[in-house]
């Protein structure tokens, strides 16, 4: 296969985009859009493997044997080598939950689909994203899943002399039409698909044929390719400074990162940032190393984070990047080189054997092998931290213009509104759902993280609250809603033990809520006006009142220990004591329910008792997932005070 003439500039780029990465996970305060150097790899590599493809084809020697082969001489033994390391590294340091992740991420790692694991965990409770020791391995799935996809096309339109530029062109727009018309509804998906992702490999794929269709033409003159250069690196800049994490990304943002990588590309080796920066010794040895670099430094900063158990010191982080780039350096010039020119088959046969060891080590891990610290209660702990998937088998549908969850097909219709309050009980309707379908009323779950279902009532911490609680009460008043119940963690808001501050805004005015501020007075109103409101719209209206909370309903006080010790889990005793300021706003909400014509579902009533109330079971199985909310496994199996809202009488 032929390949195309070294470009030492390329390499240069490729250190403009690791080194924005490693700073943005470094350091994300000094440069906040770095997150955008993985679309510059990806435009790099759409330009090189449509390079090598093209080529080979007029060359007449294209084989999807030597493609493939060099492909897994380039990806497999850094991955292999940084997969193997990140493995026996949590076996000795991660929690059994921990280390059941870690198996999944690394089996979808060693399998190019991590991009497809992460997707399917994001949401509210996902474990955080600083916490996942391999969640950057999603970029390397959506590359490796367009080399499965990209080389077949190129081969078969090739073959049928199809206008190749024009139907590049036709799927890059397609890609990209994916990309932002999911990016808002489904942001999740826009981030991880491939269908949302390969535009960015296809603009490179789509210079790539550019410049092979002029390689007999005139040579474009000097002040162009000045001109491209500038303006390539310009909008890479533009991209690092003004894109953020918590904007629409990629969206119509990652047009810059793409548009700039696509312009450094085309100026060539002449241009003149690409000829005295990208071409400098210092950015051609970072781009060199920049593979293994890109794969090291992410499991290092992680697990510091976790040994840690928070964000590590400047100084850590600093020390943590150096040792990165010393590991891929010798990564570079002890594995890589030694295996890209050893081409016999035995080599092949041992890196994807190696890879395949791996993926069988992750699923072991998946499957319960315990790590260092496995005992069946810390296990137990462990299992509850994690315990976060409420949502499951929910279908995503729309009321009007309003997105909810579904459960049931029964003739009544209920809404329940609110935060992960309300969210937490989805597990007992779905498992309603299943056992008694006849009964089971259509169920929709509209909510919001943090966000309370409180007219007025507002964090500047947690900006899309305001429009996702109009869109909630919207919902609520609906015409074709039978019965609204309405939940939230009250004792979070309301008796202080929420860390973000709320406020009640009545005109130009904000009162405090958390507290006893002056807004809590205020915002107990609002919420009876609400419950008034829905009553007097002919609907059933329920109050779900609050679970206890606090640290000594949190799981994670059982564990005991240091990461790079030993550790162990505590037995837990059955109950822990009501916390007296959330007993009498139980009392409180529930005369507030009652006078606003609402029925109250008081969760304490089945959860507590004399004044202790319930956080693990006789196996010593904790009923909470943290501090504050019950878990799936309790909810699904026990939390019938529901049942009679969500199904019809027995006939």
């Amino acid at each position: 296969m032929m390949h195309p003439k070294y470009r030492p500039d390329i390499d240069g780029l490729r250190a403009v985009a690791v080194a924005s990465v490693l700073a943005f996970h470094a350091f994300p305060d000094a440069l906040p859009g770095g997150f955008i150097g993985v679309d510059i790899f990806f435009v790099i590599s759409g330009f090189l493997i449509t390079t090598i493809i093209m080529q080979s084809h007029a060359a007449g020697d294209f084989s999807y044997r030597d493609f493939y082969a060099r492909r897994i001489r380039r990806i497999f033994p850094a991955l292999t080598l940084v997969l193997l390391a990140t493995l026996a590294f949590g076996w000795y340091a991660l929690l059994p939950r921990e280390f059941t992740e870690l198996g999944k991420q690394a089996a979808g790692g060693a399998a190019f689909i991590a991009n497809f694991v992460f997707w399917g965990e994001a949401g509210y409770f996902d474990t955080a994203a600083d916490t996942k020791p391999l969640l950057h391995l999603w970029s390397l799935g959506i590359e490796e899943q367009f080399y499965i996809f990209w080389p077949m096309l190129l081969a078969l339109a090739w073959r049928r002399r199809w206008p190749v530029l024009r139907l590049l062109w036709v799927l890059a727009v397609a890609s990209f039409l994916v990309n932002v018309l999911t990016i808002h509804p489904f942001r999740t998906a826009a981030f991880y698909s491939p269908a949302s992702r390969f535009w960015e490999l296809m603009v490179g794929g789509i210079l790539a044929c550019m410049r092979l269709k002029a390689a007999n033409m005139a040579p474009a003159p000097a002040w162009r390719s000045h001109l491209q250069s500038c303006l390539g690196v310009g909008l890479i800049v533009l991209g690092l400074v003004m894109t953020r994490s918590d904007k629409a990304f990629p969206g119509w943002w990652a047009l810059l990162p793409t548009l700039g990588a696509a312009s450094c590309i085309a100026a060539g080796p002449a241009g003149l940032l690409n000829r005295h920066v990208l071409a400098s010794r210092p950015m051609v040895w970072i781009g060199l190393i920049s593979y293994p670099l890109y794969l090291w430094h992410w499991p290092l900063l992680v697990y510091a984070r976790i040994v840690e158990e928070g964000e590590p010191a400047a100084w850590i982080r600093a020390c943590l990047v150096l040792a990165s780039v010393l590991l891929a350096w010798l990564t570079y010039r002890f594995v890589e080189r030694f295996t890209r020119v050893r081409t016999q088959v035995g080599m092949l046969r041992s890196l994807v054997a190696g890879s395949m060891a791996i993926a069988v080590a992750g699923l072991l891990a998946l499957g319960g092998m315990p790590p260092r610290n496995g005992s069946d209660l810390l296990r137990k702990v462990t299992d509850a931290t994690a315990d976060d998937n409420y949502y499951a088998g929910f279908e995503q549908q729309k009321i009007g213009p309003y997105p909810v969850k579904r459960v049931g097909s029964g003739p009544r219709t209920i809404l329940l509104i609110g935060d992960s309050h309300i969210l937490q009980y989805a597990p007992r309707a779905m498992a309603l759902a299943g056992s008694a379908p006849a009964r089971m009323a259509t169920t929709y779950f509209s909510t919001y993280g943090a966000c309370p279902p409180v007219p007025g009532m507002f964090a500047e911490g947690n900006p899309g609250c305001e429009q996702a609680r109009g869109e909630m009460l919207a919902l609520a008043l609906d015409p074709r809603i039978d019965t609204v119940v309405v939940g939230a963690c009250w004792n979070c808001y309301f008796t202080g033990n929420f860390p973000l501050p709320f406020y009640f805004r009545e005109g130009d005015a904000a009162y405090l809520v958390n507290n006893g501020g002056e807004g809590l007075g205020r915002s107990l109103a609002s919420l009876e006006k609400l419950l008034a409101e829905l009553a007097r719209q002919k609907k059933k209206v329920y109050l779900l009142l609050d679970n206890a909370s606090g640290p000594e309903f949190e799981p994670r006080r059982l564990i005991e220990g240091s990461r790079m010790g030993r550790m162990v889990a505590l037995h837990s005793t059955p109950t822990a004591p009501l916390p007296p300021d959330q007993a009498r706003l139980n009392e409180q909400l529930k005369a507030l329910a009652r006078a606003s014509g609402a029925e109250p579902i008081d969760v304490m009533a089945r959860l507590c008792s004399g004044g202790q109330c319930l956080r693990a079971t006789p196996d010593d199985a904790p009923v909470y997932k943290d501090r504050e909310h019950l878990r799936p496994a309790y909810v699904r199996q026990y939390a019938d005070y529901l049942d009679g809202v969500l199904l019809a009488p027995q006939p």
